[in-house]
Formats: C-alpha cells, structure tokens, sequence
C-alpha cells in the first residue's frame, strides 16, 4: 500500500510534522506508541501531541481529525459499547470481582479503516480481544467525544442497570467503572 503523505497546514498536522512525521501510517504508529493517559482537555485534540499521551477517545479522534484535513477517505471514527471484563481488558485488576461484578459496559473509541477495525490506544491494543464482546456501534464525529460520548455511555449504563435489575444505582457503578479506568492508567 502507498504511503499517503501529510499534505494540510493545520495546527494539528503542523505539529505532527512538526515530529518529522510525514504520512498518514507514521501518524498512526506515532500515536499508538503514546502512553494511555487522560488528557486535561477532552475537547482539545492537540493535546495528545503536546501532553504526549491519550485515552481511546482523544487518539482516535485526534486521528479522525487528522485523517479528514489531510483528505485521507475512508476513515471512521466509531463509539463502541462493550462488555468491559477481566478478560478482555485485563489491567483492570479485581476491580469487578471485588464488587461481584461479571462485567460493566464500557464506552470505548476505535477507527475503521476501509472497513476494518483498528483500535491504537496504545501498543498493545488488539482490536479481536474485543472484537466478541462489542454490543452496539455508532459512527460519531471528533467533537462527539466530549460530552456526546459521555451522556451515550451513561445513559446506556442507566438502562442495563434497569434492565438486569441490578442492586446497585447509576453512581454506584460509575464509581466502579472510574475505578477501573483509574487501574488502566497507572
């Protein structure tokens, strides 16, 4: 496959050139190498480059952005809900076990790439430790993920805490859920 070269003068491309990176398939082996992190901003997608970490939402959205002012087609931004377990996300530790928990649903940002996905939040992703376990996908935009992602996942954790007629409320399980991404990025 053909390298496609950087070609935009934006802000966020300036600054990945500015890393002496100049094609879409740097881009993204430069970001995936990233530490996992939350960034101060959620709403600013430089910051990936100028704090130098990201979380799912932030990379790939950063990515996205970069993909659509560089004319680079084909590339999706996708919000995914997935059964968030020990297994598939082992750095959790025994957060859901230690609170009798199978698995919480999970908010998490991936791309599809001429229909394959590809999820780079860090090194180590594999997108088929998921790939089983994802029960509902939407294509969203960069700006989506601030407070569109966040008002999706909690409004779909409220409905399956209603609908499995769990024990514990809506603050109960975020709180857990918070507990975990604390574990991931330590």
């Amino acid at each position: 496959m053909q390298e496609r070269k950087l070609t935009s003068k934006d802000e966020l491309t300036t600054l990945i050139k500015d890393k002496e990176i100049k094609t879409w398939e740097e881009t993204i082996e430069f970001v995936r190498c990233l530490p996992y992190g939350r960034n101060s901003n959620r709403t600013d997608l430089k910051l990936v480059i100028t704090e130098q970490k990201g979380s799912c939402s932030s990379k790939h959205s950063f990515l996205k952005k970069v993909a659509d002012l560089n004319g680079i087609p084909n590339i999706k931004l996708i919000l995914g809900i997935y059964k968030m377990d020990k297994n598939n996300t082992p750095d959790i530790g025994n957060i859901l076990i230690n609170n009798a928990i199978d698995f919480i649903p999970e908010a998490h940002c991936y791309l599809k790439i001429d229909g394959v996905r590809i999820d780079i939040t860090t090194y180590q992703s594999d997108f088929k430790k998921l790939e089983k376990d994802i029960v509902k996908e939407i294509e969203i935009q960069p700006e989506q993920v601030d407070k569109f992602k966040v008002e999706y996942h909690k409004d779909y954790l409220k409905k399956w805490i209603l609908k499995n007629n769990l024990e514990r409320n809506f603050d109960e399980i975020w709180e857990i859920r918070e507990q975990c991404i604390k574990n991931l990025t330590e």
